[in-house]
């Protein structure tokens, strides 16, 4: 056997061991890293004053429990003060903290004139502010021409500006100590965006180009670094508490969640994006995760394949064939589209013209 053949086989093994290894990650490879060679959230997080906005369910009070058994002091804020005291209370029973350690602070995030106030509060409890951690936010299901207006001017007004207020509140202080941490979580619809939930995506879209903005903003503090974290579909209640066509209407069902990611999972990566100081991460199992790597680099077919699952939205959320079969496909179209992109393939079919 040549050198060349066995080189070119050691290859190929290669491509396949990374396409096996691809196929059954649940985040972008840089946070994958990070969760196996970074720094840990036991260590890096130790003694920080961490602010969770919507932490009275899914995302926000899973990350709650996971804080509580780090050192480290607690903000919990969401609208309903009955849910935020039956976190705290788990926080201390299954913890490491104290009362004195978790401040539940109640907070409407479209009411933008309490921000400075809540702000204040934070501070003269504990004197300063390390990590504040966007969480807030709502859904909707509804076809866009049947999607009323004020839905559109809710989800802006609580995804988009709310998060805005609370930042701008909270900045100045960070900037004052040169140092902190401003972790948002967005979604990954916005990179994408889905059929059903125009409103919901144009408010990601728009918080993550103020993110982007403000992190270059930020450049000549290199203390504070701008996160923006984007989850897949997760086992929460964001979709029973999704709007619908109007504002007096919710969904009131999660559907399947067959295909959702555990909560504590997506949480955990949240934590080792937060030690370590990723700008943004994606975390979503596959075939979510493929679609965000088409759209980054080969938006001309991402664009294609989406128009087709869209159509196909509702066979999606109800059959666990239909959803193999989207997998399987993502995975050939993108091999394919490598294999016809690589410069020895093109040199190949020249020689071979």
């Amino acid at each position: 056997m040549s050198w060349e053949l066995l080189l070119a086989l050691v290859a190929l093994l290669a491509f396949v061991v990374q396409l096996l290894y691809f196929l059954r990650a649940d985040g972008d490879l840089t946070l994958l890293w990070a969760e196996w060679q970074g720094r840990r959230p036991e260590q890096e997080l130790t003694n920080k004053v961490i602010w969770v906005t919507g932490a009275s369910s899914g995302i926000g009070e899973e990350l709650a429990y996971q804080l509580s058994k780090l050192d480290v002091s607690l903000v919990l804020s969401a609208r309903r003060v009955h849910e935020l005291e039956r976190v705290k209370r788990k926080c201390l029973e299954n913890g490491n903290l104290k009362g004195k350690d978790i401040l539940v602070l109640p907070l409407d995030l479209k009411d933008t004139s309490s921000h400075e106030a809540a702000t204040k509060a934070v501070v003269k409890e504990f004197g300063k502010i390390d990590i504040l951690v966007n969480n807030s936010g709502r859904s909707h299901c509804s076809w866009c021409l049947e999607t009323s207006m004020d839905i559109y001017r809710e989800l802006i007004e609580l995804n988009y500006l709310g998060t805005i207020s609370l930042t701008k509140c909270v900045l100045p202080h960070m900037v004052k100590r040169k140092q902190g941490k401003i972790i948002t979580v967005t979604s990954i619809l916005g990179h994408v965006s889905m059929p059903v939930s125009s409103a919901y995506c144009a408010s990601k879209h728009a918080l993550r180009g103020f993110l982007n903005s403000l992190r270059i903003e930020l450049a000549t503090y290199p203390g504070i670094v701008v996160s923006n974290i984007c989850p897949g579909p997760v086992q929460s209640n964001i979709m029973k508490n999704s709007l619908t066509k109007d504002v007096t209407t919710i969904l009131g069902h999660n559907g399947d969640q067959y295909r959702q990611m555990v909560t504590s999972r997506c949480v955990w990566l949240i934590l080792i994006s937060m030690a370590n100081d990723l700008k943004e991460v994606w975390i979503a199992e596959q075939p979510f995760l493929l679609m965000l790597y088409l759209c980054q680099y080969m938006p001309t077919w991402s664009s294609w394949v989406i128009n087709k699952v869209g159509k196909r939205i509702e066979n999606f959320n109800n059959s666990v064939g239909s959803r193999t079969i989207a997998a399987l496909s993502f995975v050939i179209i993108f091999v394919l589209v490598q294999i016809l992109y690589t410069d020895d393939f093109r040199i190949w079919k020249t020689k071979r013209d």
